[in-house]
């Protein structure tokens, strides 16, 4: 079996993989170029979507491709193929993605940026911080990672909320609601995480009017997509006090430019795309039974639904 791997860290992914499975052919590089001349003899490929689009791009089309990333944006736009398995990766982002919210959740509750700041002025504050236990959470994206996140939350006594697709039941949320009630909710929590995938229909939903409703001292931390957010209304929601701070992991231009009002925002905190790499022994692990699945014609961990674009 030929794979072409299309990954900055190919090196070790190819040592993972050649030690699980020695019968592989793997064609390897982190520049797209220089797979060009092989795509169309791997049926196989495995890798980066920012990588792997080019390929795609320039006419060839694989068996089946694993994206090496939760989001597979890259592989969705115009005139690219649509007709080939397309699977996501899904099972190895949770427990990083839940020590990220947990991280920032607790830092603003506790006033950790505050008091580091009365330090450097040498000023001493004994304000009390705020437990974990009863506070309201929000979670947009009750998928897999957002349940993961709520699993992890709920032993602190914190109040689980989600919004998903469809209203259902899913443990340990109290409740999950469909889309058109964010609002609503956004008014009852005091942190919202927002982990939604990038579709026509997540995007630009927190504005003016959202975060208007939201509660003056309430928590916004995104970790799921840039576009999300509308960058010019979110600055004015935290120059108006409308809520008490934004975690922000993900962008709409990445880096981030120079210049760009998120940098000096007040009470904004900018986390560079960090909240959930890719771990490679977990990725090669999912791809590895993936593709003993592809192998045996069973369905596909992750497999992507082209219409709503996860």
């Amino acid at each position: 079996m030929r794979v072409l791997l299309a990954e900055q860290a190919h090196a070790r992914y190819a040592d993972l993989l050649r030690a699980a499975r020695p019968d592989l052919q793997l064609i390897a590089a982190a520049d797209s170029c220089e797979l060009l001349d092989v795509a169309g003899q791997c049926p196989v490929w495995l890798g980066q979507p920012d990588l792997l689009m080019p390929l795609l791009r320039a006419g060839f089309k694989p068996a089946w491709l694993q994206s090496t990333w939760a989001g597979i944006t890259p592989l969705l736009g115009a005139g690219l193929p649509q007709d080939y398995p397309l699977t996501r990766a899904v099972g190895i982002f949770g427990q990083v993605m839940a020590e990220y919210v947990l991280t920032y959740l607790l830092a603003h509750r506790r006033q950790l940026l505050a008091r580091l700041a009365c330090q450097v002025e040498q000023h001493w504050d004994g304000t009390p911080s705020a437990s974990l236990r009863g506070t309201k959470v929000l979670i947009v994206g009750a998928g897999d990672i957002g349940q993961q996140v709520a699993q992890l939350l709920a032993p602190f006594g914190i109040e689980l909320r989600g919004i998903a697709r469809e209203p259902r039941a899913i443990a340990p949320f109290a409740e999950v609601r469909g889309m058109s009630d964010l609002g609503e909710l956004a008014g009852w929590a005091d942190c919202l995480v927002n982990l939604l995938p990038d579709t026509p229909a997540t995007r630009d939903i927190y504005d003016a009017a959202l975060f208007a409703r939201m509660q003056p001292h309430a928590l916004l931390i995104n970790a799921g997509r840039g576009v999300a957010v509308v960058d010019a209304d979110l600055v004015a929601a935290l120059n108006r006090g409308q809520l008490a701070g934004a975690v922000i992991d993900v962008c709409r231009q990445e880096p981030l430019p120079p210049g760009h009002p998120f940098w000096d925002a007040p009470h904004l905190l900018l986390t560079g795309h960090s909240s959930a790499p890719t771990d490679p022994a977990a990725m090669a692990e999912l791809f590895l039974d993936n593709l003993q699945r592809y192998q045996q014609g069973q369905a596909l961990r992750g497999q992507v639904d082209f219409a709503r674009g996860y």
